[in-house]
């Protein structure tokens, strides 16, 4: 038999803010979730898959309106149509608390129940799949562990939204162990609530499929399912994995060590950016770049952001056809001076810099240094834009080391223009 594997696909996941950005490909953007989607059940119908798995986190969230409903219902009717059932659960993201709205859902379509796990048995294809939705967004007792034991005879397949035993960025939501997992003997675990996808182990089988398209700069690279094929008796015999992002994310290191001009910088992005996207086959790549090392355009990268960007976005344009968006520009360039020479002196500059680095080291010093001078800014904007997903988060940590580290070196440019004098 053969069978999709498929998890956290966010349908209508919002991607906010798009509209600060020139030349930001908001409308490709925003539908690339269900372009995504609808291209796991291309491949489903394409490679006669015998059946889905979705590894919860369907949704973002609770719906705005139905219009996501009925978009997920409709596109499972196309599987319908094809004879291919569907088997999914809930994750945290979809919990059956959170979804308030629902519609009809296909008689193809199987969702595992949240107070317990279940198992349905295709006897046509000798396969067992076992699973359990989350009932709330944090689970936090291991799932796994009343899952019931393997039918004998059959393929078993486990599906489950989890952390494991952890994994950067994501929720310790379900927490178990692959050890565990494995212990179970069963033959296959279709896994989901980790986006960046990893095969656990091979005896068994134990996958993280990634998510289905890459929703920011920190889901880089291809985004797709798995397709599975096995048997009765004999197990999995092969797992592949097949993109289906629409749009693709990539964090772009350029070292300034050795440009001496603006053209060599804009030549050396446009080297990066031409094989990056001849890899992406077509798709919208969107690149956050990021400017590193020391040289003598230190001066030039800090001091005027606003014009780099735009030209750098030029070149990007240039380099891709048009067929690449320069997400950001983040300048971490350090000033060719002798900087502990400088800390050490005995005059204003060496007090200012000893100071910068004294706030650098201590978030909280920080953080009450731009308590007072950022209140009345984050009462003028918008809602929708004093942080959360999408906004400024202008006091965040994270935002605000950037804007120290910012200020620093447009402050270390000066003094190299002063001592070049």
């Amino acid at each position: 038999m053969r069978f999709i594997h498929c998890a956290d696909i966010h349908l209508d996941s919002p991607l906010r803010g798009l509209e600060l950005y020139d030349g930001a490909p908001a409308a490709e953007m925003r539908d690339a979730t269900r372009r995504a989607f609808a291209n796991v059940v291309d491949l489903a119908i394409e490679r006669a898959a015998d059946c889905v798995l979705i590894a919860g986190d369907i949704f973002d969230g609770d719906w705005p309106d139905f219009n996501t409903g009925l978009h997920f219902a409709a596109q499972l009717r196309r599987l319908a149509t094809a004879d291919i059932r569907v088997f999914l659960c809930y994750g945290n993201h979809d919990a059956l608390s959170k979804l308030t709205r629902s519609v009809p859902l296909p008689q193809n379509v199987c969702s595992f129940p949240a107070s317990n796990p279940a198992t349905q048995v295709l006897e046509d294809l000798g396969v067992a799949i076992h699973g359990q939705s989350f009932a709330s967004e944090a689970v936090r007792s291991d799932l796994a562990s009343a899952y019931p034991a393997p039918r004998n005879g059959l393929l078993n397949i486990g599906l489950l939204h989890t952390a494991l035993s952890g994994r950067e960025g994501h929720q310790p939501y379900a927490p178990t162990t692959a050890q565990r997992l494995a212990d179970k003997g069963y033959d296959y675990w279709a896994l989901g609530h980790v986006h960046q996808r990893e095969i656990v182990r091979e005896a068994p089988w134990i996958v993280f499929p990634g998510n289905t398209q890459g929703r920011h700069a920190r889901e880089t690279g291809a985004k797709g399912c798995m397709v599975v094929e096995g048997e009765p008796a004999v197990g999995i015999r092969s797992v592949e994995f097949v993109a289906t992002d629409v749009a693709r994310w990539h964090q772009l290191v350029i070292d300034i060590a050795g440009l001496d001009c603006a053209d060599d910088l804009h030549a050396a992005v446009q080297a990066a950016v031409r094989p990056l996207q001849a890899a992406a086959e077509g798709r919208l790549l969107a690149i956050r770049l990021t400017l590193v090392g020391r040289g003598p355009l230190h001066r030039q990268l800090v001091t005027d952001r606003e014009a780099l960007r735009a030209q750098l976005a030029a070149s990007v344009g240039e380099a891709s056809a048009g067929q690449a968006w320069l997400e950001k520009v983040r300048v971490q360039v350090t000033a060719p001076l002798d900087l502990e020479r400088l800390a050490r002196r005995d005059d204003p500059i060496g007090l200012l810099l000893r100071s910068l680095d004294s706030l650098a080291g201590d978030p909280a010093a920080l953080q009450s240094l731009a308590a007072g001078a950022l209140a009345d800014l984050a009462q003028k904007l918008p809602p929708d834009l004093r942080g959360g997903d999408g906004g400024w988060a202008l006091d965040s940590p994270a935002a605000l080391a950037d804007a120290l580290a910012a200020a620093r070196e447009r402050l270390l440019a000066v003094i190299a223009a002063e001592d070049t004098r």
